[in-house]
């Protein structure tokens, strides 16, 4: 559920409304910031409330998606697409096709991927209908395919900072609660359980939850108790929003730091996470594996780049903290702050020309 807020902070460059009555496609795409470069960033596939909260979702996270861009250090704007999924029936290779067509018309503008209800087949489709497009199936040697290890593994390397930071020790002796068992949380469970960590899950499959329990000794918890679990560590790996007014008193961990998006409801979940000494990793620094790949296969980069920039994800974050400690703001201001000051600092096209 999407938490009303004062996002974005800064305006978009473009929001496009997308509707095609022949496929059921509905949605938008919004480019928050070209100055880097293409505006990049995923095709979202959900079902929402109203249209409202659509645009809500898709605001939000293309700033995200600036702010993340910017902060690894990738030639690349920040967009989203997001889309609705149809009340009825329809055939999912045209929806995509036709959404496709969508990010052929901004000629290069909007760089798409996969995320939250997208896949490598979907993205397929896309590929059909145009060239600006990544999460296609993984070449030998190069980067694609399904970018979520690639965000889990930038994730577990920013929670070993930050937990080093906040609780001077490792992984091996810290419990982390993990919300969300996707993908990306399935692959985080993977890396934490592998470095020594106990491990609770919350997961609304149940099947998945129990499989996880099984392979890592993990215990199970509904979605909204584990906000509460007896955890140094939560992890929201699963929609954003869920750290807010009312949630953070429910919070026992010390340190939140997971692979979802937009994890604060509002820029001053940051400062009140700071007030009751939790410390947060800025979600959009800690879960850029998953961009980094994509920019690596569209870029036309190899592997072992892609790899670099993420295994670099824990020191990224490091200077967040160290930025946030010498201006006496929270690690969520902090990255905003180095976010936009790197994007205000790109040139237009536009500007640089002659007068």
């Amino acid at each position: 559920m999407v938490q009303p807020a004062t996002f974005p902070a800064c305006p978009p460059e473009k929001m496009i409304s997308l509707e095609d009555q022949a496929s059921g496609l509905r949605g938008v795409i919004v480019l928050h910031s070209t100055r880097l470069g293409p505006a990049a960033g995923g095709c979202r596939f959900w079902r929402y409330d109203d249209m409202g909260a659509l645009r809500t979702d898709a605001l939000r996270l293309a700033e995200g998606m600036a702010y993340k861009n910017a902060m690894a250090g990738l030639p690349l704007g920040g967009g989203k697409a997001v889309l609705a999924v149809p009340d009825r029936a329809y055939d999912r290779e045209k929806l995509f096709e036709a959404f496709g067509q969508a990010v052929r018309e901004l000629t290069g503008d909007y760089v798409t991927a996969e995320d939250v209800g997208t896949t490598v087949a979907d993205m397929t489709a896309v590929r059909r209908v145009t060239y600006h497009v990544a999460g296609l199936e993984q070449k030998s040697g190069q980067p694609g395919g399904d970018p979520s290890p690639w965000t889990a593994r930038g994730v577990f390397l920013a929670m070993q900072v930050a937990a080093r930071r906040q609780f001077g020790c490792e992984l091996d002796q810290l419990t982390v609660a993990v919300q969300g068992l996707g993908n990306v949380g399935s692959h985080l469970c993977a890396l934490l359980h592998e470095a020594g960590a106990r491990l609770i899950v919350a997961e609304p499959r149940p099947g998945v939850a129990a499989e996880i329990a099984c392979r890592y000794g993990a215990e199970i918890m509904n979605k909204d108790a584990i906000l509460g679990a007896r955890a140094d560590i939560f992890a929201p790996c699963a929609l954003g929003g869920v750290i807010d007014r009312d949630t953070i008193p429910l919070l026992r961990a010390k340190l939140v730091c997971g692979g979802a998006n937009n994890i604060l409801a509002t820029p001053e979940d940051g400062d009140r996470l700071a007030e009751r000494d939790v410390l947060y990793a800025p979600d959009y620094v800690a879960n850029a594996g998953g961009i980094i790949n994509v920019a690596g296969e569209y870029l036309g980069w190899q592997t072992d780049e892609v790899a670099r920039r993420v295994e670099q994800t824990g020191e990224r974050l490091a200077r967040v903290f160290d930025h946030a400690e010498r201006g006496g703001v929270s690690p969520a201001r902090a990255a905003d702050l180095l976010a936009r000051e790197r994007i205000g600092r790109a040139r237009t096209a536009a500007e640089l020309q002659p007068a």
